[in-house]
């Protein structure tokens, strides 16, 4: 694989670590610098992760715009420069509003992703994009891997020890980039970056007059919202439910990620070969309300171990969301594409975790009339419900003829 592949790969990965990284110490270490209980712990998680998600909306159009303008190159290197020294910010913080802080800093560097993901989309060949895509998930799915695992050991040194190790990945992988990353915009392809298009609701306003986009925008959004329920309660769902420490919580997500890994950067070549685009989405969302239900009424922490790398297997729809949506724009407007894709799965990120943890402080609070720290997934079937319902009901052309 060239070097510049390894370079986006691992920017993503670093991305995904900056979510997953932080999960298996956030309970310990929002009550360490709050004083406060498990439930109000979770609360405010809810908040850091609804800021990381609202900066990753806003910024993630400007961004993959000024991409298309300026070149994939300076934006990716200034963004993890920028991110290493967040990490170190964070890892001194010793107040919820410094921590709080650090979460918007990180939303900013982490709405790269929409670049990374155009810097492929602009080397792929056209018949390769789900294939290059599902690189994109592998290494996401690795990086939630290697995240909460690095954070579960490390957690064992003290909650800000995992922030260390980031900030010197980061540092790492732009060194890296300054040496192999070549640009890709060229001047055939180059656009001049404008305001009304580089705001998350212009860009959207933008892509949706294409055909099939702004469903394809509206079931990205349902399904991110569904699966965000993983980050946003999953360490407080293990913690209630099966009394796992930081340890555990980093073990069971990395069974997720490295299944999902397997399976967006591998897997899926045979899953869309068989089923095709389409049939594979339908596919994943079918399998994912199995998946949620499944967890949801999970008898035990033995039985959870064993549905988690399970539960991976449904994690095709994203990269096959995306092929077909970068088939419809052309390469000039790859970046905004992406750029409003990365905002969609932050208006997710926004909106999940206070509706997700909301929902596991209602049913696990002292006094709650009923204890059940699963009722999260059962939300997410209903939002996969939605999404299939949405993908299935046929255009409107097709529904006047």
């Amino acid at each position: 694989m060239r070097l510049p592949v390894i370079f986006i790969l691992v920017t993503v990965l670093i991305d995904a670590m900056g979510i997953g990284l932080i999960i298996p110490v956030m309970p310990d270490l929002i009550q360490e610098v709050t004083g406060g209980t498990l439930d109000r712990a979770a609360l405010w998680g809810g908040v850091m992760s609804t800021v990381f998600a609202v900066m990753q909306f806003l910024f993630g159009p400007i961004i993959g715009n000024l991409s298309d303008r300026y070149g994939r190159r300076p934006v990716l290197l200034v963004s993890l420069a920028v991110m290493a020294l967040d990490y170190v910010v964070m890892a001194v913080a010793g107040t919820i509003w410094l921590l709080l802080a650090g979460r918007v800093v990180g939303g900013i560097t982490a709405a790269t992703q929409s670049t990374a993901t155009a810097y492929l989309a602009d080397i792929a060949e056209p018949g390769k994009k789900a294939q290059y895509f599902g690189l994109i998930g592998a290494a996401f799915g690795l990086g939630f891997v290697l995240g909460p695992l690095i954070g579960g050991l490390l957690g064992e040194f003290g909650t800000r020890a995992p922030f260390w190790a980031a900030a010197a990945l980061a540092a790492l992988n732009g060194i890296l980039g300054w040496f192999v990353l070549r640009e890709t915009v060229t001047d055939d392809i180059r656009r001049p970056f404008e305001w009304r298009r580089a705001n998350p609701l212009g860009a959207f306003r933008s892509l949706g007059q294409l055909p099939g986009v702004g469903r394809g925008l509206v079931i990205f959004l349902l399904y991110n919202i569904a699966f965000n329920v993983y980050p946003s309660v999953w360490a407080y769902f293990g913690q209630a439910s099966f009394q796992w420490d930081a340890g555990m919580i980093g073990l069971s997500l990395a069974l997720f990620g490295v299944a999902m890994a397997v399976v967006q950067g591998w897997l899926i070549r045979y899953i869309i070969a068989w089923l095709g685009t389409r049939g594979t989405v339908i596919y994943g969302l079918v399998f994912d309300v199995a998946a949620f239900g499944a967890i949801a009424f999970a008898p035990s922490g033995a039985v959870v171990l064993i549905l988690t790398p399970l539960a991976a297997l449904g994690a095709v729809i994203t990269p096959a969301l995306q092929a077909i949506l970068s088939q419809e724009v052309g390469p000039q407007r790859q970046g905004e594409l992406q750029g409003a894709i990365t905002s969609v799965a932050a208006i997710a990120m926004i909106v999940s975790p206070m509706m997700m943890t909301s929902v596991f402080a209602a049913f696990t609070a002292p006094g709650a009339a009923l204890f059940f720290p699963g009722a999260p997934f059962l939300l997410s079937i209903l939002l996969v419900l939605v999404a299939l319902a949405v993908f299935l009901w046929p255009p409107r052309a097709t529904r006047m003829a």
